[in-house]
C-alpha cells in the first residue's frame, strides 16, 4: 500500500536554540507529548531523521540520536525500507511522563461545561428543507437571477482589495447599505461605523456575550427562548436566568426580582422566539428603564421583524433607547437564506473598538466577496423587492397552516396566539404526549415539528410544536399536519396501552399476594 506524503512538522515543532534544554531533548519531548496527547496516532508515519534535520536546520546526528531514544523508550518503531512509525502500544510506565497523566495540567477556576452539555436540550435540526421546518425561508424562491447578475459584476471588476484582508467590522459598502436600509425599513438611525458584520446572528450573540458579560455574571433569557443563545452563554461561562414570557412578552418585573443586577438581557421584542408574542410598549419602556438604572445592556434580536402581514409594527427597542444601552442584532438568514451566514450588529459608538477586536480574534472577517455582493443586492433595491414578494407568499402559507390546524388537528392541538408577524406558529397539545418523541418520529417522513418543550430551560414547561410555514409549499402543509396528528395519536395510544399493561400486572400481583 502506497504511503501518503508526510506533512512537515515546522508548523508545530519549534526548536529553541537559546533554551538550556538541548535540541535533542526538545525533539524527544515534542514527540513524546504528541503521542501521549493523541496528536500523533498509533501507526502514524513520522518524517525520517534526514527529513527532520533538513526541515529544522539541525545536524542529522541530533535527529538520529533523538529517534534512537524514542525507539528505546517504545514510542517509535522502525520498519526496514519504510521509516519510523508510532508504536501500536505505549508502555504504561511512560504515561507518567505526560502532564495530562500526572495531573499537572492547570485547572480552570470556573468549571468548564462539556460541549454536549451546552446543547443537550436542542433537538437535531435538519440540514435540508423539510416540511414545517422552523426558521427556514422559501429557499426555492431565492432570487438567483439577480444574485448571479451582481456576482458576475463583482467578479468581473477583479478588485484586489476584495481578495485581501478587510476591516473586521465588515466592508464599508455593506455597512453603509445596511445603515440606509435600517433607516427606511426599521426606523433605526445609525452610522455605518456602528455596524459590525457577523457570520449570522449566532456569532452576534457569541461576540456580545464575550464583549459585555464576565464569567459568572448573569444574563436574562426569555423563558421559553432561543436554545442556541443559551448554549452560547453557557460556553462563555455565563449564568443564564430564565425570565418568564406571557402575552406581553418578557416579564420585566419578574426579571428584576430574579436578578436585578444582571449584566445583559437577550430579548426578541418584535416576534418572541418561539411563542411569537410582541413585547408591549409598557414592557419595552420598563426594560429600557431597568437597563438605564442598573447600567445593564439589552441585545435586541430582530430575526424576523421584516415579515409583518397586517397592522403597524411597534418601533424597535433600539429606536426608543435614549441611553445607548441597546444593541441591535439583525440577520439575512430569514430574509434571504441561512446558508449565506450574513448578519450584523448595531452597537453604541463607545463599544465599536471592543467588538472589532473580538471579531478579529474570532474569525478575522466575514468573507469579503460575499459582503460586496450583498451590499449591491441591498443598494440596487433587490432586497426590498424580494421581501415584498416573500411577504405575500408567506401570508398565503401562514393562512394554509392555520386552516390545516383548524381542520385536521383541532382534537389534539390548539393555537392560542396567531401573531401577524413572523415565520412560524406555535401549536400546543391538548393531550399528554412527549413532543420530543413525536418530533423524532416525524423526521422519518421528512417533517420537522420543533418540540416546544425544548425551548425551556426550567423543569416547568408546555408541550407542543413550533411549526414553520415559510419554507413549506402550500400543497405540503395540510398533509404534513395530518401526519403530525396521526403521530401524536399513535404515540398517545401506545402510552395508554403501556399504562394499561402496567395496571394489569399490578392487579395480578395484588391478587397473588392476597391469595397467599
Amino acid at each position: 500500500m502506497a504511503l501518503r506524503p508526510l506533512s512537515p512538522l515546522w508548523n508545530t515543532l519549534t526548536l529553541d536554540r537559546c533554551n538550556a534544554v538541548s535540541l535533542q531533548e526538545q525533539i524527544v519531548v515534542y514527540f513524546r507529548d504528541a503521542v501521549l496527547s493523541g496528536r500523533l496516532l498509533c501507526g502514524s508515519r513520522v518524517p525520517s531523521s534526514r527529513a527532520l534535520a533538513a526541515e529544522q536546520g539541525i545536524a542529522r546526528i541530533t535527529a538520529v540520536q533523538a529517534y534512537d531514544r524514542l525507539v528505546a523508550e517504545g514510542y517509535f518503531v522502525p520498519r526496514r525500507g519504510s521509516g519510523f512509525f508510532i508504536a501500536d502500544g505505549i508502555p504504561v510506565e511512560f504515561l507518567a511522563k505526560s502532564p495530562l497523566a500526572t495531573g499537572k495540567a492547570q485547572s480552570a477556576k470556573v468549571p468548564l461545561l462539556k460541549p454536549a452539555e451546552w446543547t443537550r436540550t436542542i433537538p437535531d435540526r435538519p440540514h435540508t428543507p423539510l416540511a414545517l421546518s422552523l426558521g427556514m425561508p422559501a429557499v426555492e424562491h431565492f432570487p438567483w437571477a439577480e444574485w448571479c447578475l451582481i456576482t458576475q459584476k463583482v467578479y468581473r471588476e477583479r478588485r484586489q482589495e476584495m481578495l485581501c484582508y478587510g476591516d473586521p467590522r465588515g466592508a464599508l459598502e455593506l455597512r453603509t447599505a445596511i445603515a440606509r436600509y435600517l433607516g427606511t425599513a426599521r426606523g433605526i438611525a445609525c452610522d455605518p461605523s456602528q455596524i459590525v458584520i457577523v457570520s449570522g446572528s449566532q456569532q452576534g450573540i457569541d461576540l456580545t456575550a464575550r464583549a459585555l458579560v464576565g464569567r459568572g455574571e448573569r444574563v436574562w433569557m426569555e423563558e421559553p427562548g432561543y436554545q442556541m443563545a443559551r448554549a452560547a452563554f453557557q460556553a462563555a461561562l455565563v449564568e443564564t436566568v430564565p425570565v418568564p414570557v406571557d402575552r406581553e412578552g418578557i416579564d420585566v418585573a419578574a426579571g428584576i426580582l430574579l436578578a436585578r443586577r444582571a449584566r445583559l438581557a437577550l430579548v426578541s421584542p418584535s416576534y418572541q422566539y418561539p411563542l411569537g408574542v410582541t413585547l408591549s410598549l409598557r414592557r419595552r419602556l420598563a426594560l429600557l428603564e431597568w437597563a438605564k438604572s442598573t447600567n445593564a445592556w439589552i441585545l435586541e434580536d430582530d430575526y424576523a421583524g421584516e415579515f409583518r402581514y397586517s397592522g403597524a409594527p411597534l418601533p424597535p427597542l433600539y429606536a426608543l433607547d435614549r441611553s445607548d444601552r441597546v444593541l441591535y442584532l439583525g440577520t439575512f438568514s430569514k430574509s434571504l437564506a441561512p446558508g449565506l451566514r450574513q448578519g450584523f450588529l448595531v452597537v453604541p459608538s463607545d463599544l465599536v473598538e471592543r467588538f472589532k477586536a473580538l471579531k478579529l480574534i474570532a474569525d478575522r472577517q466575514t468573507p469579503v466577496l460575499d459582503q460586496h455582493v450583498l451590499a449591491r443586492f441591498i443598494s440596487d433595491g433587490y432586497l426590498a423587492a424580494h421581501l415584498r414578494r416573500m411577504r405575500q407568499l408567506y401570508s398565503r402559507r401562514r393562512t394554509a397552516l392555520l386552516e390545516a390546524l383548524l381542520s385536521e388537528a383541532a382534537n389534539v392541538l390548539h393555537v392560542n396566539n396567531t401573531p401577524e408577524v413572523g415565520l412560524h406558529i406555535v401549536a400546543r397539545t391538548y393531550v399528554p404526549v412527549d413532543d420530543f418523541v413525536v418530533s423524532r418520529s416525524l423526521l422519518k417522513r421528512k417533517i420537522y415539528a420543533a418540540p416546544l418543550s425544548s425551548f425551556y430551560a426550567g423543569a416547568s414547561h408546555e408541550r407542543g410544536f413550533a411549526l414553520g410555514f415559510a419554507g413549506t409549499c402550500e400543497s405540503q402543509i395540510e398533509p404534513a399536519v395530518r401526519h403530525l396528528v396521526r403521530e401524536v395519536e399513535s404515540i398517545l395510544h401506545q402510552g395508554k396501552r403501556t399504562v394499561a399493561r402496567k395496571g394489569l400486572k399490578r392487579l395480578h400481583s395484588q391478587q397473588f399476594v392476597l391469595g397467599r
